[in-house]
């Protein structure tokens, strides 16, 4: 405990190219990061602002906006700031506390993802019962264990973290503080840990992804028995799904679900996961979601008129 106590910081590696490179990617992870918050911030006060929010697709959809910015903003802001220095340097506090939110927020993303495939399941598997089955304190319920989820994924990293000694190299081959990078680093045996983080974040991103594929092959047999508009209109929106849960589940199962070590490729994986499907989720849920893109130009383009409409009445007294 004393020499954790004395390590203070921590060197993140992070993409070792040449300095004109990390210029480049600088400005191309600012403009994912500006993208992320302009598309989600767009769809969670879209469906706010609408009618959308009193269905319980939209209202697990404006929760997993709000996670998708707190999620890529543990890490993105981080990345971006360091891609000009020399030295990419964090301190031991916040490694702890970056290893925690990125656990805790994408555990969140992970189980209201699976809501979501609920809610789906219900509205085509059960629609006469739908509005009786997601009713909306069911659906606080159902974000509160979320969120709750999240936690109960999240501390467990944080407690292996604290009870990690470091008294040697403090070189973290990644551009964030996680849980795998730090095993490499410390000086202890680590294999007991490593088989609990496998446990904790490989197992569950597994196993959750086996319930959601297999929530929506059940939706797909269910659908051979409606009409061909209902197909379309439910694969529209269970397409959108499965490819955000491919974006975000493929890259974590492979980086999670393996013996503890680390290999080059882990920050490209990373990358899907932290920034890429964050980014993606706001085009995905709006280019092929008609509902969506009513809601959209009714709150915004509605909004507009009314105060250019205003504007003119205030010209014209004048």
């Amino acid at each position: 405990m004393e020499s954790q106590r004395n390590f203070s910081e921590f060197i993140l590696l992070g993409f070792s190219y040449d300095s004109s490179t990390q210029i480049l990617f600088c400005v191309l992870f600012l403009f994912c990061y500006i993208c992320i918050l302009v598309g989600n911030l767009l769809i969670l006060l879209s469906i706010r602002c609408s009618s959308l929010f009193h269905q319980p697709m939209y209202y697990f959809l404006s929760h997993l906006s709000s996670v998708d910015i707190c999620y890529t903003s543990s890490v993105t802001p981080k990345l971006i700031g360091d891609l000009p220095l020399e030295k990419k340097s964090i301190s031991y506090g916040n490694c702890l506390l970056q290893v925690f939110t990125m656990h805790f927020f994408g555990g969140i993303e992970v189980f209201i993802l699976t809501a979501m495939a609920f809610d789906r399941y219900v509205a085509i598997c059960k629609p006469l019962h739908y509005m009786n089955i997601m009713n909306r304190t069911r659906c606080h319920l159902l974000v509160l264990a979320a969120c709750a989820g999240g936690a109960a994924h999240g501390l467990p990293q944080l407690f292996m973290a604290i009870s990690l000694p470091f008294c040697g190299p403090n070189e973290i081959d990644h551009y964030y503080c996680d849980i795998f990078p730090l095993l490499k680093v410390a000086c202890t045996d680590t294999y007991i840990i490593g088989v609990l983080v496998v446990a904790n974040s490989g197992i569950v991103a597994l196993v959750t992804f086996v319930v959601l594929v297999g929530s929506y092959v059940v939706i797909l047999f269910t659908l051979r028995n409606h009409s061909a508009e209902g197909r379309r209109k439910a694969l529209s929106t269970c397409g959108s799904h499965v490819t955000v849960v491919l974006l975000f589940f493929a890259p974590a199962i492979f980086s999670y679900l393996r013996p503890p070590t680390t290999f080059p490729e882990d920050k490209i994986f990373a990358l899907f996961y932290t920034i890429i499907a964050p980014m993606f989720n706001p085009l995905i849920y709006t280019l092929r979601n008609t509902e969506m893109k009513n809601a959209m130009r009714k709150v915004w383009c509605q909004g507009y008129f009314q105060k250019k409409h205003v504007n003119n009445l205030k010209n014209s007294n004048s």
